[in-house]
């Protein structure tokens, strides 16, 4: 499989699969996005397309989540037959469903002469026959019922139910066309709507193995179903009069999906259906709307800068946060940084839900907006983060206690192509040779920078209590690292006036380092002696 994919990475790539290949599809889908968006940091990654025939779901709702946080939604799409039942058995529990039945489905799926081979496929054949089919389906249709109208599978959990969710975009098919949904609540409904809907004589004895095997003819039928065109008064007379196109619309879709005007199912699936189709202002229209709360959000931005500037000749904004100087300034910069977070969380909410644009996070408007946020205000957290001493419990602020918005900031920044300082962004003193400053800059462009010389402190504090002359060297490395790598942000004028005040964290740090480093010379002539 890895080969596979290193042979066509950076190619548009479609993955497909029916029933458990299905589930593998998805699953080499998601690798390969995963290195996708490594590799493909600075420009657009190529296109990934998924297609499954009668998957059965895979991942629980925290892979659904971070499906959606990456914006890789739109990359999967899950044919499903109205009454096939490998999509939705693992609604039901692990237990509750025969072995027999799920092997009967896969061996199903292979040629007759390999079936003949052997006695194991004689036997679940056997076995598959015996099988109460009504007993089976009203088994998913409980599960799956309790699933949708608790329209969240986490109730289902606590009651010993399935922990699966979906993700992606349902294409739910029947004799009748196909309607889609892409929304994970709607889909659990519409999965069960139309499993539910067996109200005609001719469907409702539908073999389990018949229903999972017809993907072939339903993909030959649905371009007919596509370009059939359907007057919009040809709706059954039995179905509640539509009021406007897009009930109409409704309408067509749930007679799509093959749930008739009949079915009881009918009139929870409409408004299941209603609530899949985003009704209510569009994305653009909440882009538009969010830049005008970020405009009335300015003057907090604007309050922290001013808060900067004035500790910037003595310790610096970073320091006077840590330690609390003047507590009335304090308190309001802290206000204003609380109130920054909530509104960025809340940009970052409604993009995990599909509210905003798709390309959204490549808007240079927003990608300025959220670098500069981070460059002013992730000291402040740095700050806060160890005046609480929490570095000592929960452990290195850049790998315990980040926001996740500050993470997703700097992807959006290296996915515009700008190049960053931070120490894991490349070749520093290039950067630096490229863009060589005449002052320094209003802000440090490395917004982890605090951190780094927090940890710097902690180790020159640890170096000199060090007796262990192989541990001694090893954190005197790490110290002259980091040294090299400030002294070239510094050089460069990457960093703000602030970082060089000399009661700052930093020039602490400097001052520290130099008596370390005596200590280490003196030490070494002994030796030599």
């Amino acid at each position: 499989m890895q080969m596979v994919l290193n042979h066509i990475r950076g190619k548009a790539v479609v993955f497909t699969g029916h029933s458990l290949g299905g589930a593998i599809a998805a699953l080499a889908a998601l690798h390969y996005l995963c290195i996708l968006s490594s590799s493909w940091a600075y420009a657009p990654a190529p296109p990934v397309l998924c297609v499954t025939f009668g998957s059965p779901l895979l991942g629980n709702k925290a892979l659904s989540k971070a499906i959606l946080r990456e914006q890789w939604a739109s990359s999967f799409c899950h044919v499903v037959s109205q009454h096939d039942v490998i999509p939705r058995l693992l609604f039901c529990p692990l237990d509750a469903v025969p072995a027999h039945v799920i092997i009967g489905m896969q061996l199903q799926q292979l040629p007759m002469c390999v079936l003949g081979m052997g006695r194991v496929g004689a036997a679940v054949a056997s076995r598959m026959a015996d099988t109460n089919q009504e007993a089976l389906r009203q088994l998913i249709q409980e599960h799956a019922g309790v699933a949708a109208i608790e329209q969240k599978l986490d109730a289902t959990e606590t009651r010993g139910g399935s922990p699966y969710w979906p993700f992606g975009t349902y294409v739910l098919c029947s004799p009748d066309g196909a309607a889609c949904v892409d929304i994970p609540t709607a889909a659990v409904q519409m999965l069960y709507a139309t499993f539910a809907a067996r109200c005609m004589p001719e469907t409702s004895t539908v073999s389990p193995e018949a229903a999972h095997s017809c993907y072939g003819n339903l993909v030959q039928s649905m371009p007919q179903h596509l370009l059939l065109k359907r007057r919009l008064g040809a709706l059954p007379a039995t179905a509640a009069p539509a009021v406007s196109n897009y009930d109409a619309g409704i309408s067509l879709a749930l007679e799509a999906s093959g749930i008739t005007g009949e079915a009881t199912e009918a009139a929870p699936a409409r408004q299941w259906l209603k609530t899949s189709k985003h009704v209510g202002r569009s994305p653009n229209l909440n882009c538009a709307s969010l830049s005008i709360r970020l405009g009335r959000i300015t003057p907090c931005r604007a309050q922290i800068e001013w808060y900067k500037a004035s500790f910037d000749g003595d310790t610096g904004y970073y320091d006077a946060f840590k330690q609390r100087r003047s507590p009335k300034k304090f308190h309001k910069a802290n206000m204003y940084r609380i109130k920054l977070g909530q509104f960025w969380d809340g940009v970052l909410s409604m993009l995990d839900t599909s509210q905003l644009p798709h390309d959204f996070h490549r808007r240079a408007k927003w990608v300025n907006a959220a670098h500069f946020y981070q460059l002013l205000v992730e000291p402040l957290d740095i700050a806060d983060y160890h005046r609480h001493n929490l570095h000592r419990t929960r452990g290195s602020y850049i790998s315990h206690g980040r926001e996740r918005r500050y993470e997703l900031f700097d992807k959006w920044w290296k996915q515009k192509g700008c190049t960053g300082t931070g120490a894991d962004s490349g070749d520093t003193s290039t950067t630096a040779a490229a863009a060589r400053r005449s002052k320094f800059a209003g802000l440090t462009q490395d917004p982890c920078f605090w951190a780094r010389v927090e940890e710097a402190r902690d180790q020159t504090e640890s170096a000199k209590g060090e007796h262990d002359a192989a541990v001694l060297a090893m954190k005197l490395e790490s110290l002259r690292e980091f040294e090299r790598y400030s002294s070239e942000l510094v050089e460069s004028k990457e960093v703000s006036v602030d970082v060089l005040a000399p009661q700052s964290s930093y020039s602490l740090w400097v001052e520290e380092w130099k008596e370390l480093k005596l200590r280490d010379e003196v030490r070494s002539i002994l030796f030599q002696f």
